[in-house]
């Protein structure tokens, strides 16, 4: 790896675990909602990764995984909204961008029922923690995250399916990078 790939991610050992998106302040509407996924860089990777990651798999997949994932997405936001308790969310949060990333890293190809699995457990530690941060207006709030999550889950789909014709190590290279960021996290 050159220092040109370096120093972007020596960046990100300065960001605080404040700039994460759960600081639990109480989001509302349609709004803050779109807006969500983009406030944090956890929510952020975790969301283009899921696209990537897909982009990855065979056909039947490529549509799945964000699918599987938004639904369980949704499912983590009603138990959160529900006062149900997930242990460890935020560790959560940061091994699912970890893993995501090797997985990318990796180009692995799991079994469809393991692919979704994952993908489901990774999103419901994401609800989870939109739901912990909704505090009225809860319908237009989940519906705000999941169409920002989609977009973002498109926007790596896209750009993963751009750079593999092109540049097929790009993307493994923007895995190991993302989860290089959920080590960091997770510590």
């Amino acid at each position: 790896m050159n220092t040109r790939h370096l120093l972007p991610l020596l960046a990100l050992t300065l960001l605080p675990g404040a700039a994460f998106a759960h600081p639990g302040h109480g989001e509302n509407g349609l709004t803050a909602g779109l807006l969500h996924p983009f406030g944090g860089l956890d929510h952020l990777l975790a969301m283009l990764a899921i696209g990537i990651w897909a982009a990855q798999q065979p056909r039947a997949l490529k549509l799945a995984v964000p699918a599987a994932f938004l639904a369980a997405l949704l499912g983590g936001f009603a138990l959160a909204v529900a006062g149900v308790g997930l242990p460890q969310v935020e560790t959560g949060i940061a091994l699912s961008v970890l893993l995501l990333g090797l997985l990318i890293a990796s180009a692995v190809r799991l079994p469809a029922a393991v692919s979704l699995a994952l993908a489901g457990v990774f999103a419901l530690f994401h609800g989870h923690a939109h739901g912990l941060e909704a505090s009225g207006g809860l319908a237009a709030f989940a519906a705000g995250f999941l169409a920002a999550s989609l977009s973002l889950h498109l926007g790596g789909g896209l750009l993963a399916a751009t750079v593999q014709r092109r540049l097929p190590l790009l993307a493994r290279s923007a895995g190991a990078a993302i989860a290089a960021s959920g080590a960091l996290m997770v510590i």
